[in-house]
Protein backbone atom coordinates (compact mmCIF):
# COMPACT_ATOMS: atom_id res chain seq x y z
CA UNK A 1 0.00 0.00 0.00
CA UNK A 2 0.66 3.45 -0.68
CA UNK A 3 0.00 6.61 1.55
CA UNK A 4 -1.43 9.38 0.46
CA UNK A 5 -0.91 13.26 1.82
CA UNK A 6 -4.73 12.85 3.69
CA UNK A 7 -3.47 9.70 6.01
CA UNK A 8 -5.19 7.06 3.43
CA UNK A 9 -3.84 4.47 1.32
CA UNK A 10 -4.33 3.39 -2.22
CA UNK A 11 -3.71 -0.17 -3.87
CA UNK A 12 0.08 -0.33 -4.43
CA UNK A 13 1.30 -0.02 -8.32
CA UNK A 14 4.27 1.25 -9.83
CA UNK A 15 4.28 5.47 -8.84
CA UNK A 16 4.62 7.20 -12.54
CA UNK A 17 4.01 10.77 -12.90
CA UNK A 18 0.13 9.11 -14.35
CA UNK A 19 -0.31 7.65 -11.06
CA UNK A 20 0.00 11.01 -9.08
CA UNK A 21 -2.52 12.64 -10.82
CA UNK A 22 -5.48 12.39 -9.34
CA UNK A 23 -3.69 12.19 -5.64
CA UNK A 24 -2.15 15.72 -6.76
CA UNK A 25 -5.27 17.16 -8.81
CA UNK A 26 -7.08 18.54 -5.77
CA UNK A 27 -4.16 20.23 -3.90
CA UNK A 28 -4.16 24.11 -4.50
CA UNK A 29 -1.73 25.92 -6.59
CA UNK A 30 0.19 22.97 -7.45
CA UNK A 31 1.34 24.79 -11.19
CA UNK A 32 1.28 28.30 -10.13
CA UNK A 33 2.32 30.67 -13.23
CA UNK A 34 4.88 33.91 -13.45
CA UNK A 35 2.81 36.68 -11.84
CA UNK A 36 4.57 39.15 -14.62
CA UNK A 37 6.20 37.41 -17.58
CA UNK A 38 9.74 39.35 -18.17
CA UNK A 39 11.48 39.52 -21.52
CA UNK A 40 13.65 36.44 -20.80
CA UNK A 41 10.90 34.25 -20.09
CA UNK A 42 10.54 33.91 -24.27
CA UNK A 43 14.28 34.05 -24.68
CA UNK A 44 15.03 37.57 -24.82
CA UNK A 45 17.73 39.94 -22.90
CA UNK A 46 20.35 37.42 -23.98
CA UNK A 47 18.14 34.23 -21.31
CA UNK A 48 17.98 30.93 -22.00
CA UNK A 49 13.93 30.53 -23.24
CA UNK A 50 11.65 28.25 -21.06
CA UNK A 51 12.07 25.46 -23.76
CA UNK A 52 15.68 25.36 -23.65
CA UNK A 53 15.39 25.11 -19.25
CA UNK A 54 15.97 22.51 -17.44
CA UNK A 55 12.95 22.57 -14.86
CA UNK A 56 14.09 21.65 -11.30
CA UNK A 57 12.31 20.93 -7.88
CA UNK A 58 14.32 21.31 -5.21
CA UNK A 59 13.38 18.31 -2.24
CA UNK A 60 14.53 19.18 1.41
CA UNK A 61 15.46 22.90 2.02
CA UNK A 62 17.76 22.40 5.09
CA UNK A 63 21.24 23.82 5.80
CA UNK A 64 22.47 21.99 2.37
CA UNK A 65 19.21 22.24 0.38
CA UNK A 66 20.05 26.07 0.74
CA UNK A 67 22.88 25.70 -0.85
CA UNK A 68 21.39 23.79 -3.94
CA UNK A 69 18.83 26.46 -3.97
CA UNK A 70 21.07 29.08 -4.68
CA UNK A 71 22.76 26.77 -7.43
CA UNK A 72 19.81 25.89 -9.09
CA UNK A 73 17.64 29.14 -9.01
CA UNK A 74 21.09 31.02 -9.78
CA UNK A 75 21.41 29.22 -13.22
CA UNK A 76 19.92 30.99 -16.55
CA UNK A 77 19.20 27.57 -17.77
CA UNK A 78 17.57 26.07 -14.74
CA UNK A 79 14.04 27.23 -13.73
CA UNK A 80 13.34 26.45 -10.46
CA UNK A 81 9.94 25.24 -10.38
CA UNK A 82 9.52 24.10 -6.95
CA UNK A 83 10.07 23.75 -3.03
CA UNK A 84 9.15 21.18 -0.86
CA UNK A 85 9.67 20.21 2.64
CA UNK A 86 7.90 19.35 5.46
CA UNK A 87 8.41 21.66 7.58
CA UNK A 88 6.49 24.82 6.49
CA UNK A 89 9.22 27.38 8.04
CA UNK A 90 11.63 25.48 5.37
CA UNK A 91 9.46 25.08 2.52
CA UNK A 92 8.32 28.95 2.32
CA UNK A 93 11.71 30.21 2.78
CA UNK A 94 12.75 27.97 0.16
CA UNK A 95 10.36 29.55 -2.31
CA UNK A 96 10.81 33.12 -1.32
CA UNK A 97 14.38 32.45 -2.03
CA UNK A 98 13.84 30.93 -5.25
CA UNK A 99 11.36 33.92 -6.42
CA UNK A 100 13.73 36.55 -5.40
CA UNK A 101 16.65 34.80 -7.30
CA UNK A 102 14.63 34.24 -10.13
CA UNK A 103 13.24 37.33 -10.26
CA UNK A 104 16.45 39.33 -9.95
CA UNK A 105 18.29 37.17 -12.58
CA UNK A 106 14.69 37.82 -15.02
CA UNK A 107 14.86 41.72 -14.58
CA UNK A 108 11.33 41.78 -12.81
CA UNK A 109 8.98 39.91 -10.22
CA UNK A 110 8.99 36.24 -11.62
CA UNK A 111 7.20 34.07 -9.19
CA UNK A 112 7.03 30.48 -10.64
CA UNK A 113 8.19 28.46 -7.72
CA UNK A 114 5.63 26.76 -5.80
CA UNK A 115 6.02 25.44 -2.15
CA UNK A 116 4.81 21.99 -1.24
CA UNK A 117 4.46 19.54 1.64
CA UNK A 118 4.78 16.21 -0.27
CA UNK A 119 7.12 15.26 -2.58
CA UNK A 120 4.59 13.06 -4.48
CA UNK A 121 3.02 16.34 -5.76
CA UNK A 122 6.03 17.36 -6.95
CA UNK A 123 6.16 13.98 -8.51
CA UNK A 124 3.06 14.68 -10.61
CA UNK A 125 4.42 17.58 -12.37
CA UNK A 126 4.84 17.04 -16.28
CA UNK A 127 6.63 20.38 -16.64
CA UNK A 128 8.97 19.51 -13.62
CA UNK A 129 12.28 17.55 -15.51
CA UNK A 130 14.37 16.73 -12.46
CA UNK A 131 14.94 16.84 -8.93
CA UNK A 132 17.17 17.52 -6.45
CA UNK A 133 16.74 15.11 -3.60
CA UNK A 134 18.42 16.93 -0.01
CA UNK A 135 16.33 14.69 2.89
CA UNK A 136 17.82 12.76 5.53
CA UNK A 137 19.26 9.47 4.25
CA UNK A 138 16.68 7.45 5.04
CA UNK A 139 14.25 9.19 2.50
CA UNK A 140 17.36 9.57 -0.23
CA UNK A 141 16.51 6.13 -1.64
CA UNK A 142 13.04 5.86 -1.73
CA UNK A 143 12.38 9.16 -3.08
CA UNK A 144 15.14 9.12 -5.85
CA UNK A 145 13.30 5.86 -6.40
CA UNK A 146 9.89 7.01 -6.85
CA UNK A 147 11.42 10.11 -8.68
CA UNK A 148 12.56 7.82 -11.36
CA UNK A 149 9.77 6.07 -11.95
CA UNK A 150 7.88 9.31 -12.48
CA UNK A 151 10.35 10.15 -15.62
CA UNK A 152 12.41 12.40 -13.52
CA UNK A 153 16.30 12.65 -13.85
CA UNK A 154 17.65 12.92 -10.00
CA UNK A 155 20.74 14.47 -8.43
CA UNK A 156 20.52 12.89 -4.75
CA UNK A 157 23.07 14.07 -1.61
CA UNK A 158 25.17 11.57 -0.34
CA UNK A 159 25.42 8.27 0.96
CA UNK A 160 22.12 7.76 -1.49
CA UNK A 161 21.30 4.96 0.83
CA UNK A 162 20.75 3.71 4.04
CA UNK A 163 21.36 -0.01 3.67
CA UNK A 164 23.66 -2.09 0.77
CA UNK A 165 19.93 -3.69 -0.40
CA UNK A 166 18.37 -0.11 -1.15
CA UNK A 167 21.35 1.31 -2.72
CA UNK A 168 20.85 -2.08 -5.56
CA UNK A 169 17.47 -1.83 -6.22
CA UNK A 170 18.12 2.16 -6.74
CA UNK A 171 20.84 1.11 -9.03
CA UNK A 172 18.85 -1.26 -11.28
CA UNK A 173 15.79 1.04 -11.20
CA UNK A 174 17.47 3.35 -12.90
CA UNK A 175 18.95 1.57 -15.75
CA UNK A 176 15.59 0.44 -15.97
CA UNK A 177 14.24 3.63 -16.45
CA UNK A 178 16.91 5.43 -18.27
CA UNK A 179 17.34 8.43 -15.94
CA UNK A 180 20.35 10.29 -15.10
CA UNK A 181 21.41 9.71 -11.73
CA UNK A 182 23.84 11.94 -9.98
CA UNK A 183 25.45 11.37 -6.57
CA UNK A 184 26.21 14.20 -4.84
CA UNK A 185 29.68 13.88 -4.20
CA UNK A 186 30.58 17.62 -5.15
CA UNK A 187 34.31 16.77 -3.19
CA UNK A 188 35.45 14.58 -6.50
CA UNK A 189 35.01 17.30 -8.72
CA UNK A 190 37.24 19.79 -7.17
CA UNK A 191 40.08 20.44 -9.80
CA UNK A 192 43.23 19.51 -7.51
CA UNK A 193 41.60 16.32 -5.98
CA UNK A 194 40.57 15.33 -9.44
CA UNK A 195 44.64 15.61 -10.45
CA UNK A 196 45.59 14.09 -7.43
CA UNK A 197 42.91 11.36 -8.35
CA UNK A 198 44.29 10.73 -11.66
CA UNK A 199 47.94 10.81 -10.68
CA UNK A 200 47.10 8.17 -7.68
CA UNK A 201 44.98 5.94 -10.30
CA UNK A 202 47.78 6.20 -13.62
CA UNK A 203 50.35 4.68 -11.13
CA UNK A 204 52.21 7.52 -9.83
CA UNK A 205 52.68 6.09 -6.37
CA UNK A 206 53.22 2.77 -7.76
CA UNK A 207 51.09 0.31 -5.96
CA UNK A 208 49.07 1.49 -3.44
CA UNK A 209 49.74 -0.54 -0.44
CA UNK A 210 47.84 1.45 2.32
CA UNK A 211 45.33 4.13 2.65
CA UNK A 212 44.04 6.42 5.73
CA UNK A 213 40.91 7.71 6.35
CA UNK A 214 38.35 9.17 8.93
CA UNK A 215 35.92 7.89 10.88
CA UNK A 216 34.88 8.93 14.17
CA UNK A 217 33.05 8.36 17.36
CA UNK A 218 29.47 9.85 18.56
CA UNK A 219 30.63 11.42 21.13
CA UNK A 220 31.53 14.14 19.20
CA UNK A 221 27.44 15.03 18.40
CA UNK A 222 26.50 14.59 21.62
CA UNK A 223 27.93 17.53 23.58
CA UNK A 224 25.00 19.74 21.49
CA UNK A 225 23.04 21.60 23.92
CA UNK A 226 20.01 19.98 22.04
CA UNK A 227 20.70 16.55 23.90
CA UNK A 228 20.10 18.12 27.08
CA UNK A 229 16.90 16.58 27.45
CA UNK A 230 17.63 13.08 26.75
CA UNK A 231 20.82 12.11 27.99
CA UNK A 232 20.20 9.97 30.57
CA UNK A 233 18.03 8.14 27.67
CA UNK A 234 20.82 7.88 25.31
CA UNK A 235 22.92 6.18 28.03
CA UNK A 236 25.70 8.34 26.76
CA UNK A 237 28.39 7.11 28.87
CA UNK A 238 28.37 4.32 26.78
CA UNK A 239 27.01 5.23 23.61
CA UNK A 240 29.44 8.33 22.95
CA UNK A 241 32.36 5.82 22.19
CA UNK A 242 30.26 3.79 19.24
CA UNK A 243 31.93 4.43 15.67
CA UNK A 244 28.09 3.41 14.44
CA UNK A 245 24.42 4.90 14.46
CA UNK A 246 22.89 3.46 17.42
CA UNK A 247 18.76 3.02 18.15
CA UNK A 248 17.98 5.30 20.85
CA UNK A 249 14.58 5.81 22.22
CA UNK A 250 14.51 9.60 22.82
CA UNK A 251 11.52 11.52 25.14
CA UNK A 252 8.70 12.40 22.75
CA UNK A 253 8.07 16.64 22.75
CA UNK A 254 5.32 18.21 21.22
CA UNK A 255 5.66 18.31 17.50
CA UNK A 256 6.19 21.73 15.65
CA UNK A 257 3.40 23.51 14.77
CA UNK A 258 4.09 23.53 10.83
CA UNK A 259 5.97 20.44 10.82
CA UNK A 260 4.44 16.81 9.36
CA UNK A 261 6.59 14.79 11.23
CA UNK A 262 4.68 11.35 10.45
CA UNK A 263 5.90 12.34 6.64
CA UNK A 264 9.30 13.50 7.80
CA UNK A 265 9.67 9.87 9.65
CA UNK A 266 8.21 8.51 5.90
CA UNK A 267 9.02 4.97 5.60
CA UNK A 268 11.76 4.60 8.74
CA UNK A 269 10.74 3.07 11.74
CA UNK A 270 8.92 5.12 14.08
CA UNK A 271 10.55 7.87 16.86
CA UNK A 272 8.10 10.27 18.14
CA UNK A 273 9.26 14.14 17.68
CA UNK A 274 12.06 14.85 19.40
CA UNK A 275 14.23 18.52 18.76
CA UNK A 276 17.69 16.22 18.84
CA UNK A 277 16.32 15.36 15.11
CA UNK A 278 14.93 18.25 13.61
CA UNK A 279 14.64 21.87 14.87
CA UNK A 280 14.83 25.30 13.53
CA UNK A 281 17.46 26.81 12.86
CA UNK A 282 19.16 23.56 12.27
CA UNK A 283 22.01 22.93 14.37
CA UNK A 284 24.10 21.55 11.74
CA UNK A 285 24.17 19.75 8.22
CA UNK A 286 23.08 16.52 9.10
CA UNK A 287 21.71 16.68 12.65
CA UNK A 288 19.50 13.21 12.65
CA UNK A 289 22.44 10.85 11.85
CA UNK A 290 23.45 9.59 14.99
CA UNK A 291 20.18 7.66 15.20
CA UNK A 292 20.40 4.22 12.40
CA UNK A 293 17.08 4.41 11.48
CA UNK A 294 17.72 7.88 9.71
CA UNK A 295 21.59 8.21 9.22
CA UNK A 296 24.65 6.24 9.11
CA UNK A 297 26.97 7.98 11.97
CA UNK A 298 30.48 8.10 9.97
CA UNK A 299 29.41 6.78 6.81
CA UNK A 300 27.05 10.12 6.18
CA UNK A 301 29.95 12.52 7.97
CA UNK A 302 33.46 11.39 6.01
CA UNK A 303 32.88 7.89 3.94
CA UNK A 304 29.76 9.82 2.27
CA UNK A 305 32.52 12.26 1.17
CA UNK A 306 36.14 9.92 0.91
CA UNK A 307 34.85 6.46 -0.52
CA UNK A 308 34.34 8.03 -3.68
CA UNK A 309 37.52 9.80 -3.96
CA UNK A 310 39.53 7.02 -2.19
CA UNK A 311 37.86 3.99 -4.49
CA UNK A 312 38.23 6.06 -7.66
CA UNK A 313 42.09 6.91 -6.86
CA UNK A 314 42.25 3.01 -6.11
CA UNK A 315 40.42 2.16 -9.70
CA UNK A 316 37.83 0.39 -7.30
CA UNK A 317 35.00 2.87 -7.59
CA UNK A 318 32.72 -0.12 -9.41
CA UNK A 319 33.22 -2.44 -6.84
CA UNK A 320 34.72 -2.68 -3.08
CA UNK A 321 36.81 -4.42 -0.67
CA UNK A 322 36.80 -8.24 -0.40
CA UNK A 323 37.11 -8.29 3.64
CA UNK A 324 36.54 -6.56 6.56
CA UNK A 325 39.54 -7.01 9.22
CA UNK A 326 38.25 -6.00 12.72
CA UNK A 327 40.67 -5.10 15.21
CA UNK A 328 40.10 -7.54 17.19
CA UNK A 329 41.99 -10.19 15.65
CA UNK A 330 44.99 -8.46 16.12
CA UNK A 331 46.64 -7.56 12.47
CA UNK A 332 45.68 -3.86 12.77
CA UNK A 333 44.62 -1.61 15.28
CA UNK A 334 42.08 -0.29 14.12
CA UNK A 335 39.24 -1.55 11.46
CA UNK A 336 40.47 -1.72 7.98
CA UNK A 337 39.43 -2.91 4.75
CA UNK A 338 41.15 -5.25 2.02
CA UNK A 339 40.85 -5.17 -1.80
CA UNK A 340 41.47 -7.75 -4.09
CA UNK A 341 44.47 -6.94 -5.12
CA UNK A 342 46.12 -6.53 -1.23
CA UNK A 343 45.49 -2.27 -0.58
CA UNK A 344 44.19 -1.84 2.73
CA UNK A 345 42.06 1.18 3.54
CA UNK A 346 42.42 1.82 7.48
CA UNK A 347 39.51 3.66 9.28
CA UNK A 348 41.41 5.85 11.54
CA UNK A 349 40.03 8.56 14.49
CA UNK A 350 42.41 11.04 13.73
CA UNK A 351 45.51 11.75 11.30
CA UNK A 352 48.23 11.52 13.76
CA UNK A 353 47.60 7.67 14.17
CA UNK A 354 48.76 7.26 10.32
CA UNK A 355 52.31 8.05 12.21
CA UNK A 356 51.63 6.96 15.62
CA UNK A 357 50.26 3.65 15.13
CA UNK A 358 51.12 2.86 11.54
CA UNK A 359 54.36 4.71 11.21
CA UNK A 360 53.04 5.48 7.27
CA UNK A 361 54.73 8.82 7.09
CA UNK A 362 57.40 10.71 7.92
CA UNK A 363 56.94 11.77 11.71
CA UNK A 364 57.06 15.42 10.69
CA UNK A 365 53.83 14.84 7.87
CA UNK A 366 51.59 17.90 8.28
CA UNK A 367 48.19 15.67 7.57
CA UNK A 368 45.15 17.89 8.48
CA UNK A 369 41.61 18.31 7.20
CA UNK A 370 38.53 16.65 6.14
CA UNK A 371 36.97 14.41 3.35
CA UNK A 372 40.26 12.50 1.91
CA UNK A 373 42.36 10.40 2.46
CA UNK A 374 46.24 9.46 2.77
CA UNK A 375 47.65 7.65 0.15
CA UNK A 376 50.66 5.38 0.94
CA UNK A 377 52.39 3.81 -2.12
CA UNK A 378 55.70 2.13 -3.23
CA UNK A 379 56.89 5.74 -4.48
CA UNK A 380 55.55 7.86 -2.02
CA UNK A 381 52.42 9.24 -0.41
CA UNK A 382 50.23 12.14 -1.02
CA UNK A 383 47.30 13.50 0.59
CA UNK A 384 43.68 14.44 -0.56
CA UNK A 385 42.22 16.44 2.01
CA UNK A 386 40.53 19.48 2.00
CA UNK A 387 39.64 22.30 4.44
CA UNK A 388 43.01 21.68 6.07
CA UNK A 389 45.57 23.26 4.04
CA UNK A 390 47.00 22.29 0.85
CA UNK A 391 47.80 18.80 -0.54
CA UNK A 392 51.06 17.08 1.06
CA UNK A 393 53.24 14.32 0.38
CA UNK A 394 56.80 13.20 -0.65
CA UNK A 395 58.86 12.85 -1.80
CA UNK A 396 58.80 16.31 -3.35
CA UNK A 397 59.67 15.00 -6.97
CA UNK A 398 56.06 13.76 -6.81
CA UNK A 399 54.85 17.50 -7.29
CA UNK A 400 57.15 17.78 -10.07
CA UNK A 401 55.59 14.39 -11.71
CA UNK A 402 51.89 15.06 -10.35
CA UNK A 403 52.45 19.15 -12.21
CA UNK A 404 49.52 19.92 -9.91
CA UNK A 405 47.35 23.72 -11.25
CA UNK A 406 47.54 24.75 -7.56
CA UNK A 407 48.08 22.40 -4.36
CA UNK A 408 45.20 24.59 -2.44
CA UNK A 409 41.76 22.82 -2.32
CA UNK A 410 39.46 24.94 -3.23
CA UNK A 411 35.93 23.49 -2.33
CA UNK A 412 33.87 25.97 -4.23
CA UNK A 413 35.90 24.84 -7.19
CA UNK A 414 33.02 22.37 -8.75
CA UNK A 415 31.80 21.64 -11.86
CA UNK A 416 29.09 18.61 -10.06
CA UNK A 417 25.96 20.41 -10.80
CA UNK A 418 27.26 21.34 -13.86
CA UNK A 419 28.28 17.66 -15.24
CA UNK A 420 24.53 16.83 -14.17
CA UNK A 421 22.69 19.24 -16.07
CA UNK A 422 25.07 18.79 -19.02
CA UNK A 423 24.11 15.13 -18.91
CA UNK A 424 20.77 15.58 -18.50
CA UNK A 425 20.63 17.21 -21.94
CA UNK A 426 23.10 14.62 -23.33
CA UNK A 427 22.10 11.52 -21.62
CA UNK A 428 25.40 10.87 -21.05
CA UNK A 429 26.49 9.16 -17.58
CA UNK A 430 27.21 11.61 -14.93
CA UNK A 431 30.64 11.74 -13.25
CA UNK A 432 29.41 10.15 -10.28
CA UNK A 433 26.38 8.22 -11.24
CA UNK A 434 24.20 5.51 -9.56
CA UNK A 435 27.08 2.93 -9.59
CA UNK A 436 29.44 4.78 -7.91
CA UNK A 437 27.62 6.28 -5.56
CA UNK A 438 25.80 2.81 -4.61
CA UNK A 439 29.79 1.77 -4.17
CA UNK A 440 30.50 4.46 -1.88
CA UNK A 441 27.59 4.39 0.36
CA UNK A 442 28.12 0.31 0.42
CA UNK A 443 31.53 0.55 1.90
CA UNK A 444 30.44 2.69 4.68
CA UNK A 445 27.39 0.34 5.36
CA UNK A 446 30.36 -2.72 5.52
CA UNK A 447 32.33 -1.05 8.59
CA UNK A 448 29.30 -0.23 10.52
CA UNK A 449 27.96 -3.88 9.97
CA UNK A 450 31.74 -5.00 10.75
CA UNK A 451 31.71 -3.32 13.84
CA UNK A 452 28.12 -3.97 14.64
CA UNK A 453 29.18 -7.57 14.82
CA UNK A 454 32.53 -6.96 16.27
CA UNK A 455 34.28 -9.48 13.69
CA UNK A 456 36.01 -9.72 10.86
CA UNK A 457 33.51 -10.35 7.24
CA UNK A 458 34.71 -11.98 4.17
CA UNK A 459 32.74 -9.80 1.34
CA UNK A 460 31.61 -10.23 -2.75
CA UNK A 461 31.71 -7.47 -4.12
CA UNK A 462 30.27 -8.66 -7.16
CA UNK A 463 27.52 -10.67 -5.84
CA UNK A 464 27.24 -8.62 -2.67
CA UNK A 465 26.98 -10.91 -0.50
CA UNK A 466 29.29 -11.86 2.94
CA UNK A 467 30.96 -15.16 2.37
CA UNK A 468 28.79 -18.33 4.82
CA UNK A 469 27.69 -15.58 7.17
CA UNK A 470 24.00 -15.91 7.49
CA UNK A 471 23.86 -12.90 10.63
CA UNK A 472 25.55 -10.66 7.80
CA UNK A 473 24.07 -10.92 5.36
CA UNK A 474 20.79 -10.38 6.83
CA UNK A 475 22.36 -6.80 7.37
CA UNK A 476 22.06 -5.71 4.01
CA UNK A 477 18.61 -4.85 3.83
CA UNK A 478 15.95 -3.93 6.70
CA UNK A 479 12.28 -3.27 6.18
CA UNK A 480 10.42 -0.21 5.72
CA UNK A 481 7.38 1.17 7.99
CA UNK A 482 4.23 -0.15 6.36
CA UNK A 483 2.31 1.10 4.50
CA UNK A 484 5.48 2.53 2.85
CA UNK A 485 7.21 0.77 0.12
CA UNK A 486 9.77 0.83 -2.66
Amino acid sequence: MIPTSNGKTKKSKPITRRSFLKHTAAASGLVALPWIIPASAIGAADATAPSNRITAALIGNGIMGRGHLRRLAGDKDVQLLAVCDVDRIRRDEGKEKADQIQSANAGGEYKACTAYNDYRDVLARDDIDAVVVVTPDHWHTPISLHAVQAGKDVYCEKPISITIGQGRQLVETIRRYGRIFQTGTQYRSISTIRQVVKFVREGGLGKVNQVFTLWTKLGGFFGAPRFENCRAAMDIEHSQHSYAPLDFALPAQPVPEGLDWDLWIGPALWHPYNCAYHINPSPGVVPWSFEEDFGAASSTWFHSHSADVIQYALGMETSGPVELIHPADGQYPTLTCKYANGTLLHLVDHWGMVKDFYKAVPADARLEGNFGGVFVGEKGWVTSMSTGGQIEGGPDSIFEEMKLTTRQVNIGDNNHHANWLDCIRTRRAPNCHEEIGHRSASLGHLTIIAYKLARSLKWDPDKEQFLNDEQANRQISRAMRAPWHT
